[in-house]
């Protein structure tokens, strides 16, 4: 099993539906022992937790409250965990005022929560676990191609190309401590992180058209396995990489 024996923290499972949750069902099937961390409707993670096939302990993440960040190796280390193998960052947000075509009208204090809680949280949760962290360890993080200019996506947008350059410099930082940071860039999924973004459809319009596999919307498995794959130790010199799991649509023009 490619996660036997490993210690794997996952944030950001909220529902069945959400790409976390599958990342989680797949890594315990890999035979990692798990660790998920939420924020908010803690009762819904926690009864959604209850749905993979093994218990697995939840504890409360902000990952914008510094005291929440600041206990975070403490608190996990209280569960039994004496090291941490893995980081699985799937989280983001971005105000409504930021998204759906509010791209010139959006202020910056919108903007800033699109940045802190998308971006500047990924080295956050690093730094927060690094304590845990043993030398061969892996983050992983969640983006959507940051590249170009998405319909409707707006700041969400700029803040996964600072997401894509964060990884890159925790890349960088982190190397001589033997720790890798990758992110695995999804096509469009139907999670509820999406249905929250105004006229998400425009993204599926043609995804499934264009990509040359095809591209399911409501599959997140292909995505779990690829950051499954990443936490394990089948990348030992792969870092500051972002692997495209969307069907190859990145690869495709009109």
């Amino acid at each position: 099993m490619l996660l036997e024996g490993k210690s794997v923290l996952v944030t950001g499972v909220l529902t069945e539906a959400s790409i976390a949750f599958n990342i989680a069902k797949i890594a315990q099937e890999q035979g990692a022992k798990l660790v998920l961390t939420g924020f908010g409707r803690m009762s819904l993670v926690e009864r959604i937790a209850k749905r993979l096939p093994q218990e697995v302990p939840v504890i409360e993440l902000d990952v914008t409250n510094a005291e929440h960040l600041g206990s975070l190796a403490e608190r996990v280390g209280a569960l039994g965990f004496d090291s941490l193998d893995g980081v699985v960052h799937s989280i983001g947000f971005a105000p409504q005022t930021a998204l759906g075509g509010n791209f010139l009208d959006a202020g910056w204090e919108d903007v800033a929560t699109a940045v802190h809680v998308s971006a500047y949280s990924y080295k956050a949760l690093a730094m927060a676990t690094l304590p845990l962290m043993e030398k061969g360890g892996s983050v992983v993080g969640l983006t959507f191609d940051a590249t170009l200019a998405w319909p409707v996506y707006d700041w969400m947008g700029v803040a996964k190309a600072g997401l894509e350059s964060t990884s890159r410099y925790l890349a960088k930082y982190l190397g001589a401590k033997g720790i890798r940071s990758n992110l695995v860039s999804a096509g469009p999924l139907r999670t509820m992180a999406a249905k929250s973004i105004p006229g998400f459809e425009k993204f599926e319009e043609s995804w499934s058209d264009r990509a040359p596999l095809g591209w399911a919307l409501t599959d997140t498995a292909p995505t779990a396995k690829a950051v499954v794959a990443l936490l394990s130790d089948w990348f030992p010199a792969t870092t500051g990489e972002i692997i495209h799991v969307d069907g190859g649509y990145h690869a495709t023009a009109a």
